[in-house]
């Protein structure tokens, strides 16, 4: 049995504890806090503390906060004998400062509060220090994933600079969309299955392959009326910047 503790309250922490909750071979043996309010979701499962000075032993330590505590969570752990791992896509490893045994166990998923996944389709993204405890992440990791990588920094680096573009940076054109939707007494709904065949087609296509839309034909006529409707000066530039990215990516110079 793989022991864990995990330091961190916030989403990546309570999905990786019920992804571990259910799993025989993982025993997490306490979730460290920094209040009690954020800690009640753990309530009556496992024991919970706000004091960093009484971590308890385990084989691993999950850091799960946000990017600018992993270094100062890890000083905490220094006298552990179990890895240090944190879960960021974007921290190296060397941020975990002096622990002997560093490592990095990243789940490559967006994670929203109230909403399940199953943590089997979740890409894990490992990298260690050494084989010996690569292969105790490996072990964990397969426990809870179908899917799971052994990469570097700079590659994990490299995959959550990809995320954004494909994640945040998509779903925030989602939340335009809406607006505009909105704005004119339509619902977004009427989009779904639009945004879910242009997923899809990923099953099938490459991204580039797929691409569609009057940027691609070039069509001036349609983009120039797709901008006169934006009032938005923002959304006026993404939209011209997209486009223009599109154009130049298939060959049609402004």
């Amino acid at each position: 049995m793989i022991s864990v503790v995990i330091l961190g309250t916030g989403n990546v922490a309570k999905h990786l504890f019920d992804a571990f909750w259910d799993i025989e071979e993982v025993n997490v043996r306490q979730v460290i806090g920094r209040n009690d309010y954020t800690l009640s979701y753990f309530k009556d499962k496992v024991d919970r503390s706000t004091d960093f000075s009484k971590i308890e032993e385990a084989d691993i330590f999950l850091i799960a906060v946000s990017d600018d505590a992993v270094a100062e969570v890890a000083q905490f752990l220094n006298r552990k004998k179990g890895i240090v791992a944190h879960t960021s896509g974007s921290v190296p490893i060397s941020a975990l400062g002096n622990q002997v045994r560093r490592g990095v166990f990243y789940p490559l998923q967006s994670f929203s509060e109230g909403k399940s996944i199953n943590f089997k389709t979740v890409p894990l993204c490992i990298e260690a220090e050494n084989k010996k405890d690569l292969k105790l992440l490996q072990q964990l990791a397969q426990l809870v994933s179908l899917e799971v990588h052994e990469i570097s920094s700079d590659q994990r680096k490299s995959i959550h600079l990809a995320a954004v573009f494909a994640n945040n940076f998509s779903n925030h054109l989602f939340t335009i969309a809406s607006e505009i939707c909105t704005d004119n007494n339509l619902p977004f709904s009427i989009l779904t299955p639009l945004i879910k065949e242009t997923v899809h087609k990923l099953d099938f296509l490459v991204p580039l392959e797929a691409q569609t839309g009057p940027a691609k034909r070039n069509d001036l006529k349609t983009m120039e009326s797709h901008l006169n409707q934006l009032k938005n000066k923002n959304y006026q530039d993404i939209y011209s910047l997209l486009s223009k990215s599109i154009k130049e990516k298939y060959g049609k110079k402004l």
